[in-house]
């Protein structure tokens, strides 16, 4: 990803931008899934770019979590799931965490393995 993939945000970036950023990827982790960046995007995509970048990121990881957690579930079946499961919930945690932190420092961050279903502008 080059720079210009980017959306163009004053600098510095607003403290309370990078309080929504984070929040938008690290309220998943206390068990609301993708409801979390989905409200923060609704309400904040049209205010503020670096909000509405990081709650996009983070929706689109939470949509793909769901088919790889699905997709575990389902290869149970073959007793590889059972394995996979724990490999995709240790991938989420350590991968969210670094969004956050990213985020909370004003910087940008594409999640790895993430389905883009909502695009940007």
């Amino acid at each position: 990803m080059t720079t210009n993939d980017y959306p163009a945000v004053p600098e510095p970036i607003p403290s309370d931008s990078r309080g929504w950023a984070a929040a938008a990827h690290l309220v998943p982790l206390i068990g609301f899934g993708f409801i979390a960046p989905l409200v923060i995007w609704l309400v904040k995509r049209d205010d503020d770019p670096f909000v509405e970048y990081h709650s996009r990121e983070a929706l689109n990881f939470q949509l793909s979590l769901i088919i790889y957690i699905v997709a575990s579930v389902a290869l149970m079946l073959v007793l590889i799931g059972f394995l996979l499961i724990v490999v995709v919930g240790i991938f989420a945690f350590v991968v969210m965490i670094i969004a956050g932190v990213k985020a909370a420092g004003g910087e940008f961050y594409r999640y790895p393995l993430s389905i883009r279903f909502v695009s940007g502008p």
